[in-house]
Formats: structure tokens, C-alpha cells, sequence
């Protein structure tokens, strides 16, 4: 049977039109696979003479231990953020002669051979392999790998477990960030040194090998309760339930002075505030907002204006950034329905762009407060609002002719990476480290006005050239149109 799972894997992933439309970024995060799997080999081989070099008179091994509690947390969290169970369409293999057990097994089989458990392994294993060449048992060293990759397993179903208490939460990053920060600061202001007990209870397995029957028996209870938790779900007319809710209706009347873009924007501004996954990118805003209160009032940036700009890049374009990611795939739903319709395109975007560029102005007006820690840094925020509208508004309209990915806009609200590609991460460089480098260029060789206008003349052409590059993004979307409406059409 796994054989049959691993063959209609096989034919998805190939078949589907993401990857045959895609191959260029495919092969780009392949690089990039191999770039984070040689930095953990150069990581698990350097480790131990680093360690030994610095604090000669202390175990690297024992020194290991003590910190793995940071390097746990922090995996948890990233976990959180960037991996999600692995999606089967089980709905096809319910009506056939097939064992739920099977399914399950099979998915969560599937989840543990992730790239997210298999990048650990390039420093487990060298660090593992150096331990036995320095004169440590060799039954020391394969106990303490074994406990190294079965505690990474322990986080990838532990995440699972998070994720699905906080998806119906209409922030759910927050559980997993009031716990991630509890447990720091429990451990940081030492009220429990769980640093301590974690690798005290590593020292003491790899002392008793017996005692690594504990963390197994927790992978197992884990492995059970994500198994009890997907079994309950495991049925045909499992989305067939009806869902009670109240009608609201709203006017919206004050959009119409927008003249032919009205009604698309009136549309936008109903899903935005209707449905959970994009009510997101509202919430969201105070988050940013509230973002530069963590580098304005530190002395460690005050020397780092560059640092300022991305600041200002993120606080200003938040919603731009979380919204226009995701054109047009916020309409997947409908979108084979609205291509069907008498609309001109470019009518279409231009809702989108209108809407992203009333965002950037209001925070800007609502980020003038952090004018108290000087005025380059209003400065920085005006030329970033600028260039948010007159060029990563164009960014990202442009780059959304490549997204071929469906969203439920009923799933989780926030950080839900389902419709999430390749695109949505690449198109984040020239977003927030381009402008970067647009400042600090003129910065570094004339002065910091030079900086600020760069920036300011060129948010100001593409302000200018509006028409134009519109004329040019509508151009690229109606070329891609049947190719988004087929991938839409796919279950994703």
C-alpha cells in the first residue's frame, strides 16, 4: 500500500502545473537546500574544535548539551512558521477498500522524513562521528545521535500538535509565541533552568542508554495523539457540516468617488474583512506598527541607519507586503467565474493597487509618532512609503502573475503558509533588501539625504510611470490568465 501512496506522490507532484510552470524556482530552492544542508555540515564538523579551542578546560560534549534547549526552541518556532502537514487528498481514497489506519500512518510516516528532520542530521552526524575519533565510547556517541534525531522528532509532532490548537484562534501565532517566550524567560531570568534540566537529562541518558526508552515513549505518545487527533477527521462528509453565521451587509458608499475601480475595491475590502485567512493582514497592522519600537529606542542601531530604512520599508508596506503577496490568489476561488465576466483586467488591478497604496499612506500617517526619536527617522518613513508605492507596489502586482497556488480563505488567519510558494519567498528579496542597498549606497558615499531622496525619486518614477507599468503587469496577467485558472482549478 505504501507503495501505491509513494507512486500517486510521484504522479502529483509531477503532473501538477506548479511544478511544469515552475521548474526555474524549483531548481532555485534545490540551491537553496543544499545551501542550508552544507551550512549545517560545515556547523556539525566545526563545532567541536571551536568549543574545544575556546574553553579548553571544559567537555564540548557536556557544553552541547547545555545548549540544546536554544536550539530546540528555536526549531520549534521555525517549524511553526514554515512546516505544515504534509496534504494528501484523502477524499478519492475514503470511498475505496483502503484502511484509515494506513492514511494516517502513511501521512504521519510522511512527515517524518521531511526536510525539516533530515537537515539536523548534517550536523548530528559529523558532530557524532568526531566524538567517536576523540576517544569518546562509540556507544556514547550513537546514543547521544540517536537522542539528537528522536527529540527532532518529538519537535515535528509536537508542532503539529500546536498548530492545530491555535489554527482556529483568530491570531494563531500568538500561542506559539507566548510559549516560546515563557519558556525563554523562565530559563533567562533563571526561575527554571531548563537549559540546565535538558542537559542534565542528556548527560544522564547518554551515561544510562536504558533511560533513552523515556523521550521514545513521548515520540510514541506524540505520534498517537497527532493519530487520534487526524482519525477524527478522517471521513468523506467531514466538510459537509453546516456553518451558522450572521449576514451583515455594508454600503461602502465612500468607495464610488474611485470611479471605475469601485466595485472590485468594495470586493476586496468584503473578503478582507469577511473571511478568516485575509481579516489577517488587519490585525497584523498593529504588529508592525509597533515594530520599530524594538530598534529606534536600541543604542546598538543608533550608528545603522540602514537598519531604519528596512524598519520603515516593513512598518509602512505591512499590509502591502501580507495582501499583495498573494494577488490574485485571494480570488481562487472565484477566479475561473470573474475571468468569465465583461471586466477589463487592468481595472481589476488597479483595485489592488489602490488598495495597497491607502495602506502605506495610513501607516505612515499612524507611524508619525516615531518622529520622538528624531526626525530622519519620520525622514526614513516618508521615503518609504513613497517607494512602497511606486515601486514594490509594481513588485508585487507583477510578481503575483506567477502565483499558481489555491487559498481557503476559511483556514487559519495568520502565517498560513497553504497557497504559500516559491514566489511568495524569493519576491521578499528585492521587497525589503533592495531599498536597502538604494540607500545605502548614496548614504555611505555622500550623506544621509542623499539616501533619503534616492529613495523618494525613485518611488517618485514609478509614481510617474504608473500607467505604463500597469500597461505592461496587465499585459504579463492576461498572458498567465488560463495558466492560473488551471492551477487554481487543482486541489492544492
Amino acid at each position: 500500500m505504501i507503495k501505491h501512496f509513494l507512486n500517486f506522490e510521484w504522479k502529483q507532484f509531477f503532473r501538477s502545473s506548479y511544478w511544469q510552470k515552475s521548474i526555474a524556482l524549483n531548481i532555485l530552492m534545490g540551491f537553496l537546500a543544499l545551501y542550508f544542508m552544507l551550512t549545517f555540515l560545515i556547523l556539525g564538523i566545526s563545532i567541536y574544535p571551536l568549543l574545544k579551542k575556546q574553553f579548553p578546560e571544559s567537555d564540548p560534549l557536556i557544553l552541547v548539551n547545555g545548549f540544546l534547549f536554544y536550539w530546540f526552541l528555536g526549531d520549534l518556532v521555525m517549524r511553526f512558521f514554515l512546516q505544515k502537514l504534509p496534504v494528501v487528498n484523502i477524499k478519492p481514497l475514503l470511498t475505496l477498500p483502503i484502511k484509515r489506519s494506513s492514511i494516517l500512518n502513511y501521512v504521519l510516516g510522511k512527515s517524518a522524513i521531511s526536510f525539516f528532520n533530515f537537515l539536523p542530521l548534517f550536523a548530528i552526524i559529523p558532530f557524532g562521528v568526531i566524538l567517536i575519533f576523540e576517544d569518546y565510547s562509540t556507544t556514547t556517541a550513537l546514543i547521544w545521535m540517536l537522542l539528537m534525531y528522536i527529540f527532532t522528532l518529538i519537535i515535528n509532532f509536537l508542532n503539529f500538535i500546536i498548530e492545530a490548537k491555535s489554527a482556529e484562534t483568530e491570531l494563531s501565532f500568538l500561542p506559539i509565541i507566548a510559549i516560546a517566550s515563557g519558556l525563554f524567560a523562565l530559563n533567562y531570568f533563571e526561575i527554571i533552568s531548563i537549559s540546565s534540566l535538558l542537559g542534565n537529562a542528556v548527560n544522564s541518558i547518554i551515561s544510562n542508554p536504558l533511560l533513552i526508552l523515556i523521550p521514545l515513549a513521548i515520540l510514541v505518545g506524540l505520534y498517537a495523539f497527532n493519530y487520534l487527533e487526524l482519525k477524527k477527521k478522517l471521513y468523506v462528509d467531514g466538510s459537509l457540516k453546516a456553518k451558522a453565521a450572521v449576514a451583515t451587509t455594508t454600503d461602502l458608499a465612500w468607495t464610488r468617488r474611485f470611479g471605475d475601480i469601485a466595485p472590485f475595491l468594495q470586493l476586496d475590502l468584503k473578503l478582507l474583512w469577511r473571511n478568516k485567512r485575509p481579516r489577517s493582514t488587519i490585525f497584523i497592522l498593529v504588529i508592525g506598527l509597533l515594530y520599530g519600537l524594538i530598534f529606534y529606542p536600541n543604542p546598538t542601531y543608533q550608528n545603522m541607519p540602514a537598519m531604519f530604512v528596512f524598519v520603515g520599508i516593513f512598518v509602512t508596506g505591512i499590509f502591502m507586503i501580507n495582501f499583495g503577496q498573494f494577488i490574485p490568489a485571494w480570488d481562487s476561488g472565484y477566479y475561473k467565474l470573474l475571468m468569465s465576466q465583461n471586466i477589463k483586467y487592468k481595472q481589476y488591478l488597479n483595485s489592488k493597487y489602490s488598495l495597497m497604496t491607502i495602506s502605506a499612506v495610513i501607516m505612515f500617517v499612524l507611524s508619525i509618532p516615531y518622529v520622538y526619536f528624531g526626525w530622519k527617522i519620520l525622514a526614513i518613513h516618508f521615503a518609504a512609503m513613497v517607494y512602497n508605492i511606486g515601486v514594490n507596489s509594481h513588485v508585487l502586482l507583477f510578481g503575483g502573475s506567477f502565483n499558481r497556488k489555491k487559498i481557503d480563505l476559511t483556514q487559519r488567519a495568520a502565517f498560513n503558509y497553504q497557497g504559500t510558494g516559491a514566489v511568495q519567498w524569493l519576491i521578499g528579496f528585492p521587497l525589503l533588501l533592495i531599498p536597502i542597498l538604494f540607500f545605502y549606497i548614496p548614504y555611505k558615499f555622500i550623506n544621509f539625504e542623499a539616501g533619503i531622496i534616492t529613495l523618494i525619486v525613485l518611488g517618485g518614477i514609478g509614481i510617474i510611470f504608473h500607467q505604463k507599468l500597469m500597461n505592461f503587469i496587465t499585459k504579463r496577467y492576461l498572458t498567465s490568465k488560463h495558466k492560473m485558472i488551471s492551477a487554481f482549478d487543482q486541489n492544492n
